[in-house]
């Protein structure tokens, strides 16, 4: 497979040094909300490159007007803010907040199988991911994910009765060492994992009732990804604590960790330098942040992903019906997995599939966003539904080259 080169991008659209154009799918790494190179988005960081760069964490009058602007968009109990570079980075924040907060004898961190924080020691302990020899269980307790295509308890719905969720509680939530949990609402790395109805909301309601925090990773699907500004939003899920990066300044370098003021103000999680980073909340990314959510906002953009979304939806269980070897499609708004398979009966996953499926796709003008025996789609917000219908007819081309 033949590595491109991209020299440019504008909008839904990516060209490369020989001229080939494609329409990105991926959004750069799921993090162009806006698309490549959105005027706007331009002007702000164009003007802030030439007034100020770098005061550390400082004041400034464009944080005040996003601070303002998050306020709007998310919801009420998520008053208090703090701002980062990385999606790691933010996660990283959120989990030195629940450890200074947390009740003496609460030193138990909830976290899900097939969970993806970043990729720094923390986020990677919290999930269990081990490199090379090393192992890093840490403190962190894992529950069952809602994978319902591959039950991890060789269950089907809905006889299932959501025993994973149960199990969630029982060995999380109900343990009165648990200081919170930190889930994706969709799991995005694992493959675009979207629970079953009811899932969440039980296990929020579990949490609540037993002072378990609830920490949402929303770095993928924050920001409008799913329909919703905040994916939780979409499952009944109030959290105490969010991380957003990606998509929140259309792909430049920014996070934001929200929370209750009682958390992120608490003394002991407030001491100074506790969310201060060399790069965090500079007034470049301040800049794309801000004006990427007022697009957001004024071109009520999150209508536009629900009313795409459902297009999606339709387009792409289409194709599952007309082939065998994709196994599974799921999604929500503007973020979608296809799970490709060596057949339906065993599920066996097919990477090779997934990975000729990509390449051709790639060939014939369509990027996607390829991982193991999935492929991820998640266009930007500013598509229209041309172009959707253009770049799943794309991927169906690819499909019949390779599986047909």
């Amino acid at each position: 497979m033949g590595r491109r080169v991209f020299a440019e991008g504008r909008g839904p659209v990516l060209t490369d040094l020989d001229g080939n154009q494609y329409l990105d799918f991926a959004a750069g790494t799921l993090t162009q909300s806006l698309g490549h190179g959105h005027p706007e988005v331009v002007e702000a960081l164009t003007a802030q490159a030439r007034r100020l760069w770098n005061v550390h964490d400082s004041a400034t009058p464009d944080r005040a007007a996003l601070l303002e602007l998050l306020a709007r968009l998310l919801p009420e109990q998520l008053d208090t803010y703090a701002l980062f570079s990385t999606g790691a980075e933010v996660v990283e924040a959120a989990l030195r907040v629940v450890q200074a907060t947390a009740e003496p004898g609460r030193n138990r961190i909830g976290a899900m199988r097939g969970g993806f924080h970043g990729k720094t020691t923390g986020a990677r302990m919290l999930v269990h991911w081990d490199i090379g020899h090393q192992s890093f269980a840490g403190n962190s307790v894992l529950g069952y994910s809602a994978y319902c295509y591959r039950c991890p308890l060789e269950l089907t719905r809905p006889s299932c009765g959501l025993r994973c969720a149960s199990l969630v509680r029982r060995h999380i939530t109900d343990k009165p060492n648990t200081s919170a949990l930190v889930f994706e609402p969709v799991l995005g790395a694992a493959g675009v994992i979207v629970p079953p109805p009811g899932y969440w909301e039980q296990i929020a309601d579990a949490c609540h009732a037993s002072g378990v925090l609830l920490v949402a990773d929303e770095v993928l699907t924050g920001g409008g990804r799913t329909g919703t500004f905040l994916a939780s939003e979409q499952f009944g899920v109030e959290p105490d604590l969010v991380t957003l990066s990606k998509g929140l300044a259309s792909g430049f370098p920014f996070a934001v960790l929200a929370g209750r003021a009682d958390l992120l103000r608490h003394p002991a999680a407030s001491e100074s330098g506790a969310y201060a980073s060399t790069y965090a909340g500079n007034p470049l990314g301040i800049a794309a942040a801000r004006a990427t959510l007022e697009v957001i906002e004024r071109d009520r953009l999150l209508e536009r992903v629900r009313v795409l979304g459902e297009l999606l939806h339709d387009r792409l269980s289409a194709l599952a019906a007309r082939f065998d070897n994709l196994g599974d499609v799921r999604g929500l708004g503007l973020l979608y997995g296809l799970e490709f398979v060596t057949d339906r009966q065993s599920r066996t996953p097919a990477p090779h599939i997934a990975r000729a499926v990509y390449a051709t796709a790639l060939d014939l003008g369509l990027r996607v966003a390829l991982g193991g025996h999935i492929l991820r789609l998640a266009p930007p917000f500013t598509l229209d539904q041309p172009l959707l219908d253009e770049g799943v007819g794309l991927l169906e081309q690819a499909m019949e080259r390779v599986l047909t």
